[in-house]
């Protein structure tokens, strides 16, 4: 169980618990070292912990759920993602940002939030989202997968419980509970696809208070109901089922009401959900039984298997698949759809046929981080044999593909995410045109999810030009303007140059400069990176390739090559080796390519191919593709996008060349004088499926750590890193750990690739810690495995303790005394020696002579407890009681505060101090 718990940041968010709303600490105006007093009333808190700062923020109601994590701005500058406690109303982000102790403001951010507001580019926006209106909409398939197929659909729901699994990695117990479509009539095994929604609230209706029972979120509390976003994918399950699937749809409400304190999301609780249906449904289809009896024995092929997942569903599906593998392959699954995916922790899915639908107008996950899926896949493992894509989708939002999430459809309350401000500029807009209704959204949708299946698993070729990159569509798509990248099996493509590694000498000539970039300009604190940035202002909800993962956070992303000319006789060269210039086997050429931010919005290059005989033929880029023109939108709503699209120019344009003897391809600047575009991925390619089945690659793992701080020099806390078995040829895993908010700044933590040779099974990770004598929490670490090569990952993440063995310092509480007008009386509490733990108090107070009410009172009115503190590396903290003024004169009162909980040191309690209320009225 991997929980954020044992990042080290659950004192830091029970402290924050224990401050009721209203009643928090000062903002700090010195060094971490400053000893806080408690503010005025209000809402947030930003105090001086010992790497820095903890900025919290105290909601009146839970935060919503969605896919995106949610942020902390601090006078509107975003300082980071935040941790949530159990009941979503406490966010808490620890910083070195110094700058946030002068701090006038805490608020809730959203990603899509962050650019709103701010003055955007106009010039040429409404012409763009015209151009792109008027796009020319390619010949549609001959077989439509939107259209309903040939057998009835049987539509039943199975329910064994709120709570009759025990997910491992969530650490709660999960519903298990389906929504079933099948084909009637069909015989034989059926293919099976399974569906799981994204996250999202669980329950409805009743007193809407959260926690509905307790401190339990999940299962509903008496009087409300769940949301039952399993339902929401009828459309693309009936067309499916209609065509012969079994498709079954799966609730996730536990896994989303409890996986805000997981370390990946939900990912892998998701993942053990999935496999525990398939469980089912072995059974089921075997030896029958639960509550369809034999009605499915010898019916469900379970070696034939799809799965689509939504929002951080589509993590969750890729997950699944590749847990399944790591487990010995028990099932077949063949094909995965992330459907508006999160992809917190960048698994690569090799072997496995995936495509990855991205809506351009998603306000949740507005980084349309779910592109790293197919960057970090392509090249992952040689060779591999399945074919990949990603889908995007103009107009399309996040939550309208699934029906329970979307306004007039759903049972439950729900709501448009994409901030639609009326302009027709902004593509997302339904003003502008190009934005879709739900309906024409969710029909897009399942055109593209009944397709993907109905090509991957039933092996429909007819269906292929809708995912290679051709410019062909859905008929049932209707309006929606849909750009493909494909990138075909290895066996149906021979790569020219990946363009992420370095060019051969005399590739650029001319009025052309290229070089290889990666990722986007880096904080001063982050690790060094060996490639230039691909762009220099870090604005990563505009770029998907190279934003930042929230786990993987310095995992490299993909590297492309960045062109830029100022004349007309620029060159990009590419020679073919002997026996390379045959392509007679391929259909075509194809590239990524993409306009860099800003410069032209319309640069344009020509492709020219020549053959053995110096004949030559010369294609612009726009005429055979829209590539190299800028997306739709503008800078406040975290547009436009800068995606790679794939360039494919049909071989059939090469005319009388020798397609047996092509000696060159090469990129010209002969279009416009100047330009700027980013380019990847040069290949030819044949129309094929390849065989996409699991790869015989050994996963990478990494096993806990435990040590012992010690009180001089340095510990070493140890994690083993270690592959399934030995590989013959060199695997590769980039390694980072995350030490929360107790280690000393940069203390240790490591960010590298790991380099397993041939036949080596293990590496040791080691974080270097420092010893000390001072009482501290347990340090708790983490360490992420990503983006692995010649491999998949298996348990991707481990957790690290360095068992603090220091004595707990002794604490004294003396008796309080302070004058009635000065409105406040001070408890002084002394430590026998500093700590490094955030030392709260708990008190009651009991009239005496000073009656509560009248005379003093606790932190709110009726509520008769006080609290206190000792910042760390403090030894003086105070606990504070407010007095009430009668402004009559009369002889000192006295009270007794009764101390009964003590966070931070050990505590034999109650401890009984008495307070003297002295009159100082005439």
């Amino acid at each position: 169980m991997r929980l954020y718990a044992r990042l080290g940041v659950v004192p830091a968010l029970a402290l924050a618990l224990l401050i009721p709303a209203g009643q928090s600490q000062a903002v700090p105006t010195g060094a971490t070292t400053q000893q806080v007093e408690p503010s005025e009333n209000k809402d947030w808190a930003i105090d001086p912990v010992a790497t820095g700062y903890r900025v919290t923020l105290r909601l009146s109601t839970p935060t919503p759920m969605r896919a995106a994590l949610p942020m902390l701005a601090v006078d509107g500058r975003v300082i980071g993602v935040a941790q949530e406690s159990a009941d979503r109303r406490t966010l808490t982000v620890v910083t070195q940002d110094r700058s946030v102790s002068t701090g006038t403001r805490v608020t809730l951010v959203w990603s899509t939030e962050v650019n709103r507001g701010k003055p955007g580019r106009s010039a040429g926006d409404s012409a763009l989202v015209k151009e792109w209106l008027e796009r020319p909409a390619g010949p549609a398939t001959s077989v439509d997968p939107g259209a309903v197929g040939r057998y009835g659909v049987g539509l039943s729901e199975y329910n064994l419980g709120d709570e009759a699994i025990n997910l491992p990695d969530l650490g709660h117990k999960a519903e298990l509970r389906g929504r079933v479509y099948t084909p009637v009539g069909a015989t034989g095994p059926r293919l099976l696809v399974v569906f799981l929604h994204g996250r999202h609230e669980v329950c409805y209706g009743g007193t809407g208070q959260f926690p509905p029972t307790g401190d339990k979120p999940w299962p509903c509390a008496a009087g409300e109901k769940s949301i039952p976003s399993f339902r929401g994918y009828d459309s693309p399950a009936w067309a499916l089922a209609s065509h012969g699937y079994q498709v079954v749809s799966i609730s996730a409400n536990a896994v989303n009401a409890w996986d805000n304190n997981t370390y990946d999301g939900g990912a892998m609780a998701r993942a053990q959900l999935i496999l525990a249906h398939l469980d089912l449904w072995k059974q089921w289809s075997t030896s029958g039984g639960g509550p369809y009896g034999s009605q499915y024995v010898g019916k469900v092929d379970l070696g034939t298997v799809g799965l689509m997942g939504h929002s951080r569903g589509g993590e969750g599906v890729v997950r699944a698949a590749l847990l399944n593998q790591h487990l010995g392959g028990k099932y077949g699954i063949r094909a995965v759809l992330p459907l508006a995916p999160v992809d917190f922790s960048r698994p690569t899915l090799p072997g496995v046929a995936m495509s990855v639908l991205l809506p351009y107008c998603d306000g949740d996950v507005v980084d349309l981080q779910g592109q790293k899926f197919y960057d970090d896949t392509r090249y992952a493992v040689t060779p591999d044999q399945a074919h990949r894509s990603t889908v995007l989708m103009l107009g399309t939002n996040h939550n309208f593909f699934n029906r329970e999430w979307t306004p007039g459809q759903s049972v439950a309350p729900s709501f448009d995410d994409t901030w639609d401000n009326g302009s027709a500029q902004n593509p997302c807009s339904f003003k502008s045109g190009l934005r879709l209704t739900a309906v024409q959204q969710q029909a897009v949708g399942r055109a593209y999810i009944a397709g993907f299946f109905r090509l991957e698993l039933g092996r429909e070729q007819a269906l292929l030009p809708l995912f290679d990159g051709s410019s062909t569509r859905a008929a049932s798509a209707g309006k929606a303007v849909v750009r493909v990248v494909s990138q075909a099996p290895a066996a149906q493509r021979r790569d020219v140059h990946r363009l992420d590694q370095a060019l051969p000498s005399g590739v650029v000539t001319g009025a052309a400069k290229a070089e290889v970039c990666a990722g986007l300009s880096q904080p001063s604190s982050a690790p060094p990176v060996q490639l230039p940035p691909c762009w220099t202002s870090y604005d990563g909800w505009r770029m998907p390739h190279w934003v930042s993962s929230a786990v993987a956070r310095t995992a490299p992303t993909t590297a492309v090559t960045r062109m830029r000319w100022t004349g007309t006789t620029g060159s990009l060269r590419f020679d073919l080796p002997v026996g390379q210039r045959d392509v007679t086997k391929y259909d075509a050429l194809t590239f990524r390519a993409s306009p860099e931010p800003t410069g032209l919005a319309k640069p344009d290059l020509s492709l020219r191919i020549t053959d053995g005989r110096g004949q030559f033929v010369n294609v612009p880029v726009s005429a055979i593709s829209d590539a190299l023109l800028r997306l739709p939108g503008q800078d406040e709503y975290s547009l436009p996008k800068t995606l790679l699209r794939t360039v494919r120019l049909p071989l059939w344009w090469l005319g009388k060349l020798d397609r047996k003897d092509i000696r060159s391809v090469e990129l010209r600047t002969d279009r416009t004088t100047t330009g700027a575009v980013y380019l990847s991925d040069l290949a030819f390619s044949a129309g094929g499926l390849g065989t996409p089945t699991p790869l015989r690659v050994p996963s990478v793992s990494v096993s806990d750590a435990r040590t012992t701080e010690g009180d001089t020099g340095t510990a070493s806390l140890d994690y083993w890193v270690s592959l399934s078995r030995p590989s013959a040829v060199p695997v590769t895993v980039w390694a980072e750990t995350s030490t929360g908010d107790v280690f000393e700044a940069n203390d240790g933590d490591v960010s590298r690739r790991l380099v397993f040779a041939p036949g080596q099974t293990k590496q040791k990770v080691s974080v270097v810690v420092k010893a000390n004598t001072v009482d501290d929490y347990d340090l708790q670490s983490t360490l992420q495995l990503s983006v692995p090569t010649q491999s998949i990952v298996g348990d991707a993440q481990a957790d690290g303790v360095v068992v603090d063995d220091d004595p707990s310092p002794v604490l004294t509480i003396s008796d309080g005394v302070g004058f009635e007008a000065s409105g406040r009386l001070r408890f002084p509490v002394r430590l026998s020696a500093p700590t490094g733990k955030y030392v709260e108090f708990d008190a009651q107070l009991i009239s005496g002579t000073a009656k509560l009410g009248s005379d003093l009172q606790g932190y709110a009115p009726g509520i008769h407890r006080a609290f206190g503190h000792v910042t760390p590396g403090q030894v003086v903290g105070w606990i504070h009681v407010d007095l009430l003024n009668d402004k009559a004169a009369e002889p000192a009162e006295s009270f007794t505060l009764r101390v009964d909980e003590i966070e931070g040191v050990e505590f034999n309690g109650p401890v009984v101090r008495s307070g003297l209320i002295v009159d100082d009225d005439r």
